[in-house]
């Protein structure tokens, strides 16, 4: 795993051992910030089931200005924290324990908004609606944020709603990216 582009770009980044994660490859990596080019262009990103980090990090890389990397497990943060560590740039990056409903409540409470939402959650775990959702009510999201999902075909994925216009769906394999825009009512 690395950072493929941007002021970070080549780092190798260190993977959270067994299987209780599933890094992103670079191929499915690169076509996900393909998508997300247009959006890159500063801004808050919340990386809601970071994992490694990597996909926070490659945000940062590519032109974003701060990540709140959020995941429950204590291997995961720890890996986190490492590859944040190897960027010596401290100061870009919020790293959060906790499970995405506690951190999303958290986040709220301290008044974060978000332009770019990363969302890679476990296949087997269904919350993807519920997030989005959950974003929407606690006011997380600035005018316009961008939300890339990543899935598998299982995933039963909102279509447009009230709050979320779906931008674009790509498959590759058995990976889904998936790209909706907030649309605030304000």
């Amino acid at each position: 795993m690395r950072v493929i582009a941007g002021k970070f770009r080549g780092l190798h980044l260190e993977a959270v051992k067994g299987a209780n994660t599933r890094p992103t490859t670079d191929k499915v990596k690169e076509a996900m910030f393909s998508m997300l080019m247009p959006y890159l262009s500063g801004g808050q990103v919340l990386d809601l089931y970071a994992g490694t980090g990597g996909l926070g990090i490659e945000a940062v890389s590519r032109g974003m200005d701060h990540a709140s990397l959020v995941d429950r497990n204590f291997q995961a943060i720890h890996v986190i924290t490492n590859n944040v560590a190897k960027l010596h740039a401290p100061d870009l990056f919020t790293i959060i324990k906790a499970p995405a409903k506690v951190a999303l409540g958290r986040l709220a409470q301290a008044g974060k908004q978000f332009d770019l939402i990363l969302m890679d959650p476990p296949y087997a775990k269904e919350t993807i609606a519920d997030d989005l959702a959950a974003m929407a009510d606690q006011n997380l999201l600035n005018s316009d944020a961008i939300i890339l999902v990543e899935s598998d075909q299982a995933a039963q994925l909102p279509l447009d709603s009230d709050n979320f216009q779906l931008l674009k769906q790509k498959q590759y394999g058995i990976t889904y990216v998936t790209l909706y825009q907030y649309l605030n009512h304000k």
